[in-house]
């Protein structure tokens, strides 16, 4: 019999909530249960597991009762953002990975059936939940994604954000100390990711460009240096959204606190951009659409 935990993140709203991921090997008539208020494509993580851990080379446990619960048991959780993790405990609960080197460490990530690591949404809410979390003891809270989710959470500053593009490349830095000689290689499918930094913005559509609409460009000046909200109404064309787009141009430039939560959100809804980092963004939703 094994028991191993791997810890990760399920979204509530804005924020990520940690999750332990408990998993036990028992003796018994072989299954595979999941437990622990998981929503349907988390529970198809068993088939995408099993597949990623065979074709990779590994052995997987099926001749043992597989129980894995998502703590706390009461936290809805969704996507495919625990395959890594689940595999991970599966792993280290039959002793072919070190639970004890685990420790400290937080993953997320889906599998392909080849055991490719595929990008999940809201990397960068787990980041700064995990470095909030973390307290004074941030230099030791290590975040382990896959490409094109690491490099969002590496925005956070002083985080520690590891990207890995395969399944192979995470267990080669967790195998027991038996087994491990040294650290191996970085062949490009494992790498410590540095935070960005906020650049020269593009220019962007310039208020001085509107010909007439005297009074709605000053009250668009006004607005902008007393940090309020407009509100603006009139009929289709009137000029309200070309007003809206050039509304960002008379803002100062984001500091890095208000440019993390604006990518956060982006994130939670999949529309971060990278090349956006930083840059004021500006939704248009359509007159259609509901409150």
């Amino acid at each position: 019999m094994g028991l191993s935990l791997v810890r990760s993140r399920a979204l509530l709203g804005l924020d990520a909530r940690p999750v332990q991921v408990e998993v036990h090997l028992a003796n018994g008539l072989p299954s595979f249960t999941l437990v622990g208020l998981a929503d349907t494509e988390v529970k198809e993580a068993r088939e995408r597991v099993r597949s990623a851990i065979a074709n990779a080379g590994l052995e997987f446990p099926s001749n043992k009762k597989i129980t894995v619960n998502l703590a706390p048991a009461d936290l809805p959780k969704d996507s495919g953002r625990f395959d890594l993790p689940i595999a991970l405990g599966i792993l280290a609960a039959s002793g072919q990975i070190s639970s004890v080197r685990l420790a400290d460490w937080e993953f997320a990530g889906e599998l392909s059936l080849g055991g490719e690591l595929r990008p999940v949404r809201g990397a960068l809410a787990m980041s700064l939940a995990l470095h909030r979390d973390a307290g004074p003891d941030a230099t030791n809270a290590r975040l382990v994604l896959p490409p094109g989710s690491a490099e969002e959470a590496a925005l956070v500053p002083q985080a520690r954000v590891y990207r890995a593009r395969h399944l192979l490349d995470v267990i080669a830095r967790f195998l027991p100390e038996s087994a491990a000689a040294g650290e191996p290689p970085d062949d490009g499918g494992w790498a410590r990711l540095t935070a960005h930094t906020i650049g020269e913005a593009p220019p962007l559509a310039d208020l001085a460009d509107v010909k007439g609409q005297s009074a709605a460009r000053r009250a668009l000046e006004i607005a902008a240096a007393g940090g309020h909200s407009v509100l603006m109404a009139g009929p289709p064309g009137s000029g309200k959204s070309m007003l809206a787009h050039r509304f960002a141009g008379l803002l100062p430039p984001m500091s890095t606190l208000e440019a993390l939560e604006s990518a956060a959100v982006a994130s939670l809804a999949g529309r971060f951009d990278l090349a956006r980092w930083g840059q004021r963004p500006t939704c248009a939703p359509h007159h259609s659409a509901s409150a």
